[in-house]
């Protein structure tokens, strides 16, 4: 809940513990054991930060997050919880919230899509699970594409620029390295599996542009963008590559702000331990970076997860504010988490933290917030608040009447292909080609020619209507051509220009990702 300015996160019977707007974007940690309640601590949050006019993105990984969309209803441990803690005199009530959903699959939300050029060759090889000698053709392969001002778009266009490089290998090996072949086809290969995983939908355009998450209603509300990854968590690669391609954009492209007020964006990353899962030390070091970073510029990061020890120990350090769930400790590998998490607190004297995570029912938590120095508060032991939207799941027909109505239905739910790499090089295929067929032509031609002169029941007559005729169609063809050139012409003229001039610009950042 928003009260006088502040984010009213949890009450117990002695106080209430609040997040400070101007220290949101120190970023937080939200962990806890399934069915211990994170789902509605995302869910009060998202809508505090609504109710304060930032905009919000999460993924919605069980359905339940869709709920932020249809007006709260009461039930008996709502209204108790309320009552308690007298909610209602600091303004809960049930409400909807403005949401837009979203899904890489463009089946439960409006598609999301990227280029193959934007997500880059680092981002690309973690999602095709690549090694460093294929990481190594691929970069070379956006080098060239890159050098040569041809735009990977999709994967056919990566395809067809992987097989270009390697059959020219001999021209580009002196500038850019060596290029083997085995290499090439093993990328083919992961790309092939990658379009069975809906890699196709995913990977075209229009592209999605990060600003249309950043975004306010009429009403000065911050709009809740939901991700819908239920299907998308079946494929954690591509759903981890995408946060971290959304991470490093909004990295390379917010200006710096300073110490702001209130966040500029809020940024959920649920399931938080597939972001590290096999994560090398190099990169490992730039998600650092960006995380150390990013707050400067407005955007707060929240993990969340089961334990705190998913998170690696240099990214866990820079989360000041945290609330921890129940963690259930029936193995050694348990207690050794509720141990690590327990001394990630400062003590309460009024209780033992480690007992407490351990016997926490469902909907408590033990919360420490950053205060208004900056330092982390005594860690309480609270009552999260619960949403005043909805706690389960909408329908699909609910769901469906609100993607209709949005206002970017039109801008992203139809794709297009534009002219990119695939349709150079094919170009370039068909001229080199043309001569060749031309010269087969005339063969052709003399040859009928030669037939005819040799045939004793023709006459004068007859072969001036052959050759007339042997001429005609040679003439229709040439001019078929020009027709179709002159047209191909017309309609990729605009394409070829904003082309050609965007990937003159071209510069890549931290992940290899286009930055312009």
């Amino acid at each position: 809940m928003y009260v006088e300015d502040k984010i009213l996160v949890g009450c117990n019977d002695e106080s209430s513990v609040y997040l400070l707007p101007k220290l949101a974007n120190r970023h937080g940690l939200i962990a806890g054991a399934t069915g211990t309640g994170k789902t509605i601590t995302i869910k009060a949050l998202a809508e505090s930060f609504s109710d304060m006019g930032v905009p919000v993105f999460l993924a919605d990984m069980k359905g339940d997050i869709s709920g932020l969309a249809k007006q709260g209803e009461a039930n008996p441990n709502i209204e108790e919880r309320v009552e308690k803690y007298s909610l209602a005199d600091k303004g809960f009530n049930y409400k909807s919230y403005p949401v837009e959903f979203w899904d890489l699959f463009g089946q439960k939300g409006l598609p999301v899509r990227v280029t193959i050029s934007e997500i880059g060759p680092t981002l690309l090889s973690r999602i095709l699970n690549l090694t460093d000698a294929q990481e190594g053709v691929l970069n070379i392969v956006f080098r060239v594409a890159d050098d040569e001002s041809l735009l990977l778009i999709d994967i056919k266009d990566l395809k067809s620029m992987i097989n270009h490089v390697t059959e020219n290998k001999d021209k580009y090996e002196s500038t850019y390295g060596a290029v083997s072949t085995r290499s090439s086809n093993s990328i083919i290969r992961a790309l092939l599996a990658l379009e069975d995983q809906g890699g196709n939908e995913f990977f075209g355009e229009p592209a999605l542009e990060l600003d249309d998450f950043m975004q306010c209603d009429d009403e000065g509300n911050g709009i809740i963008n939901i991700l819908d990854s239920v299907k998308l968590s079946l494929s954690p690669a591509l759903y981890s590559t995408f946060l971290l391609w959304m991470l490093s954009k909004l990295y390379e492209t917010l200006p710096e702000v300073g110490d702001l007020d209130k966040p500029k964006f809020v940024f959920f990353f649920d399931e938080a331990h597939l972001l590290f899962n096999n994560m090398s030390p190099v990169f490992l070091q730039k998600i650092e970076q960006i995380i150390r970073l990013i707050r400067s510029k407005g955007v707060g990061l929240y993990f969340i997860s089961q334990s705190p020890s998913d998170i690696p120990d240099s990214i866990l350090s820079q989360l000041g504010n945290r609330i921890q769930h129940a963690i259930r400790a029936y193995t050694p590998k348990d207690q050794k988490a509720v141990k690590a998490a327990a001394e990630s607190f400062r003590p309460n004297p009024n209780f033992d933290t480690s007992d407490e995570i351990s016997n926490l029912a469902i909907g408590e938590a033990l919360v420490s917030l950053l205060d208004q120095t900056g330092v982390p508060s005594i860690v309480e032991k609270v009552s999260i608040i619960p949403p005043q939207s909805y706690t389960g799941s909408i329908d699909d027909s609910y769901r469906n009447e609100l993607i209709d109505i949005s206002v970017y239905k039109n801008k992203y739910q139809e794709s297009f292909d534009r002219e990119s790499a695939y349709e150079c090089l094919l170009e370039k295929i068909e001229t080199n080609t043309e001569p060749i067929q031309e010269s087969n032509n005339q063969a052709q031609t003399q040859q009928v020619n030669n037939n005819m002169d040799f045939n004793p029941l023709s006459n004068n007559q007859t072969i001036t209507e052959q050759k007339s005729q042997t001429n005609n169609r040679t003439d229709n063809q040439k001019q078929s051509k020009q027709q179709k050139s002159e047209f191909e012409k017309i309609a990729t003229s605009a394409a070829n220009t904003v082309a050609r001039e965007l990937t003159r610009q071209i510069t890549r950042g931290l992940f290899g990702n286009l930055k312009f």
